[in-house]
């Protein structure tokens, strides 16, 4: 082979396409250079982390730094295992440090962070769009199997009634209620069978998301604390404006509802995640998701027998819960081509939505919120 034939190298797009995260520092401990992975790692984006101190991300006290201070008198790589990264914005990883000299620039540390997470998160995924699918399969069978026979059976109910005693026709009525208990549950399923496309268009999430926070707050949330975190330079989302507003208004309920009663705490955060992209089934392509939504609580998180099935269809943590709000979100996230996944652990648990953009929002009509709430 000659090498003289093969293309140039570029080194930056080498480290964004390492499934790790990569962080250059200087001397003073600001931050040079990120790439996708630790962007993704630190919950911000390129324009948010660049120059800002690391320090003020991370705990001052963590071995981090102190790898970093020798790399930087010293000159040489160093590392450390099993180092544990907590913050309350990026939660908690058992991690692998390596730190080492950038080349020639004595003054700049490159740090590599290992965590073994890439395998899990992709299964997990797949995972809840299979959830999905299953849901849409039991509604088409719930709607013809359940909702016809239970139309004879409330008829031949009401039928009963007529001629029966008063005690009896209290048995009649609760037949009457019970059936249209189990047809309104239906009718609720019913919306995972619909399988036609969804009108897209360019949609402003933050239009999206601040439309949910009133809802909220004027509602079910109206005691909760809202902290919002945007990246304002986002490009639209190439989606549907009222099924977004559904599914984050699912999840800011249900964040609501985990939250403790005492100092009550949500926080949206936007931000634009580079590298991030799914196989397309049936195809040899991907899509890019580059633009990610997290809701996060510090309710008391979600017990951990439940993780590997929030998303099925019936279940809930919650005592009155018909368990199909997740479901609903797993669908629509979906059908947006986009996936949601979740992290739990005590005081802290966060849902993250990644979605497309909409690729030319120069000829798609950005859609402005109409003045009624969708509340729910």
């Amino acid at each position: 082979m000659d090498l003289a034939t093969l293309p140039a190298v570029d080194g930056v797009q080498i480290l964004h396409g390492l499934p790790e995260p990569v962080i250059v520092v200087d001397r003073n401990c600001l931050i040079r250079f990120v790439n996708f992975e630790a962007q993704r790692f630190l919950d911000a984006g390129e324009s948010a982390l660049v120059g800002q101190r690391l320090d003020e991300l991370l705990p001052a006290d963590s071995p981090i730094f102190l790898l970093i201070a020798q790399v930087l008198s010293q000159g040489r790589t160093v590392s450390e295992y099993g180092v544990i990264l907590e913050t309350p914005r990026i939660g908690r990883h058992t991690v692998t440090i390596t730190a080492g000299p950038m080349g020639d620039r004595t003054d700049h540390a490159v740090v590599t962070l290992h965590e073994v997470s890439i395998a899990r998160l992709i299964d997990k995924q797949l995972n809840h769009r299979n959830a999905a699918r299953s849901v849409t399969a039991m509604a088409a069978m719930l709607a013809h199997e359940v909702k016809n026979p239970l139309s004879g059976i409330r008829g031949a109910a009401q039928l009963l009634e007529e001629n029966a005693s008063d005690p009896d026709r209290e048995l009649t009525r609760l037949i009457c209620d019970e059936a249209d208990r189990i047809v309104a549950l239906v009718n609720r399923m019913e919306v995972f069978s619909d399988q036609r496309p969804i009108e897209r268009e360019a949609v402003n999430i933050h239009a999206v998301l601040e439309r949910v926070r009133k809802v909220s707050q004027t509602g079910f949330a109206r005691r909760v604390r809202f902290v919002e975190r945007y990246d304002p330079s986002l490009p639209p989302v190439h989606g549907n404006h009222d099924q977004l507003v559904q599914v984050f208004l699912n999840l800011v309920k249900n964040a609501a509802e985990a939250a403790p009663a005492d100092n009550p705490e949500i926080v949206l955060t936007t931000a634009y995640q580079r590298g991030v992209s799914i196989a397309i089934p049936g195809t040899n392509g991907r899509m890019n998701l580059p633009l990610a939504v997290t809701i996060q609580d510090n309710g008391e998180g979600i017990p951990e027998d439940l993780h590997q099935h929030l998303f099925d269809p019936f279940v809930s943590t919650k005592a009155n819960g018909s368990g199909l709000g997740l479901a609903l979100v797993a669908k629509i996230v979906g059908d947006h081509g986009g996936v949601v996944d979740f992290d739990s652990r005590p005081r802290r648990t966060v849902f993250r939505v990644s979605l497309p953009i909409a690729v030319d929002a120069g000829n798609l009509v950005q859609r402005t919120p109409p003045v009624e709430e969708l509340a729910s």
